[in-house]
Parts: structure tokens; sequence; C-alpha cells
């Protein structure tokens, strides 16, 4: 039983965790998940501004491009912790970002909807 409790701590000092790359990590993570609420909050307002509910191309490149660099940050951060085998880091930011961005997607669903349901008619019109 000893024999095993001193491999073990052998095992754990030969590859410890980098706590210093779990931060940088933590922190790309985090920058994503802005830049890609900021992304759809983007696309909310510019429909809302926008003649006919339609994005202009400007607003659609620049919605484009956060998008495109939040998911390389969350890929390259992702790809550093499990090179790193944090797998604890890696499963908690995951499961926090998807999370996070999928009530971003939900939200932004219920908006487009929302503003492409037509407008109820009030009492007092017509006739």
């Amino acid at each position: 039983m000893h024999e095993l409790a001193l491999s073990a701590a052998e095992a754990a000092a030969a590859n410890p965790v980098n706590l210093w790359g779990a931060l940088g990590c933590a922190v790309a993570y985090s920058a994503s998940l802005l830049a890609t609420l900021d992304a759809f909050a983007d696309l909310v307002l510019a429909r809302g501004d926008a003649p006919a509910g339609r994005l202009t191309p400007g607003v659609g490149l620049k919605s484009a491009s956060k998008l495109a660099a939040a998911a390389i940050a969350v890929l390259s951060a992702a790809i550093v912790l499990a090179l790193d085998e944090n797998w604890f880091a890696f499963t908690s930011l995951s499961i926090a970002f998807v999370g996070v961005v999928g009530i971003g997607v939900i939200a932004l669903l219920r908006h487009s909807r929302a503003s492409a349901a037509p407008a109820p008619a009030s009492i007092g019109e017509g006739g």
C-alpha cells in the first residue's frame, strides 16, 4: 500500500498541472465568450436599426469576424489544456462556454422570431 502511494506521488510530481497555462486559457475562454455575446448583441441591434431587419454587409462582417476570432481562441485554449492534460479546466471551461453561448443563441432566436411576428393591431385602428 505504501509503495502504491509513493508511485502515485512520483507520477504526480513528474507531470504537474500548469496553473499559469490554465489561467491563460481561462482568460482566452472568457474573452471569447465576451466577443461571442458582443457579436450576438450587434446582430440584435443591427436588425432593429436596419431597414426590413436586414444586416448591412459591414455589420455582418464585423459580427462574423468576432465569432471567428472567438472560435480560434477557444479551440487554441482547448488544445493547450488537452496537451497539458488539465482535464478539469478543459471540461469546466468548455461546459461554461457552451452553456452561455447556448443561452445567447436562444435569446438571439427568440428575438428574431419576435421581430418577424406581425405586430398586433391596436383596438382603436380602422373602421
